[in-house]
């Protein structure tokens, strides 16, 4: 028999209570792309911790006083591990503090944001999630990428791109993904462009498939690499791209070339700045 659950709407303004932890989206980067409910989650909080994240303006609107804890992650080294950041968030809450967990994209996606939210329920602490723009739906729009296109692509997969170790991620079944077709957004993945590219080539997705990289999405320096697969490996070397970046795999990514004359006249439809490589 199924199970029906009724939660209680925020009203406007809410923020986290006294020994509550709410895990928040902080988008792709763009402080503009930030929630309300975020923005005052953050107001409000007495004490945040935050991912490396990708733009740091977000963090101009914890309120002064607040105690702001780096956490963050990158390349599988960490000032605290997944299980002392767990520890703090529960230590601030059982301090009566009003904690939110700052995360890149959404706390859901990629962000471990699960795991978080499983030992705070085992501690008996109360939380919320606050969804945020992830990159994955935020990278590819801001490079004039849509994921899905009538007659195109009618399915998306989003992967990423590396497991907890830095290795390729062996939960991930290459060989469906070449046969399904679609768009592949593949999250961390420029570190591992070379094995993803040559997995899907192995399974039968053909060489010319377009690819494009968006590194830095959404902030000022953002650029976007537009390949194929078979040369993706090589061209991104050559670029030279920053991190975060997403890999965008499938015939969708090759439209952008073909949308972006449209908008040339105006902003409208017009991605944020990007140079190709």
């Amino acid at each position: 028999m199924g199970v029906v659950e009724y939660g209680s709407a925020l009203a406007a303004g809410d923020g986290p209570r006294p020994g509550e932890v709410w895990l928040v989206g902080a988008g792709p980067g763009d402080p503009g792309l930030l929630t309300v409910r975020a923005a005052e989650a953050l107001r409000r909080a007495d004490l945040v911790l935050h991912d490396a994240l990708p733009g740091r303006a977000v963090l101009r609107l914890v309120r002064a006083g607040a105690k702001i804890v780096p956490v963050g992650k990158r390349k599988g080294a960490a000032p605290l591990s997944q299980a002392a950041i767990n520890a703090r968030l529960v230590a601030g809450a059982r301090a009566g503090l009003r904690v939110v967990r700052l995360k890149g994209g959404d706390p859901f996606v990629f962000g471990r944001g699960g795991e978080e939210a499983a030992a705070l329920a085992e501690a008996g602490i109360p939380w919320r999630v606050v969804p945020g723009v992830s990159a994955g739906l935020a990278a590819p729009a801001a490079a004039g990428i849509p994921l899905t296109h009538r007659g195109v692509s009618s399915a998306v997969t989003f992967v990423t791109g590396h497991d907890e170790t830095g290795g390729m991620p062996g939960s991930v079944d290459w060989g469906a993904l070449a046969r399904a077709g679609g768009t592949v957004a593949a999250f961390m993945a420029l570190t591992r462009l070379d094995e993803i590219a040559l997995r899907l080539l192995a399974e039968g997705r053909p060489p010319e498939t377009p690819v494009a990289v968006v590194a830095s999405a959404s902030l000022p320096g953002q650029a976007v690499l537009r390949t194929t697969l078979g040369a993706c490996t090589l061209d991104a070397k050559r670029a030279a791209l920053p991190t975060p970046a997403l890999v965008v795999i499938g015939e969708a990514a090759g439209l952008a070339s073909a949308l972006l004359p449209a908008a040339a006249d105006g902003d409208a439809g017009r991605p944020a700045a990007s140079a190709a490589g």
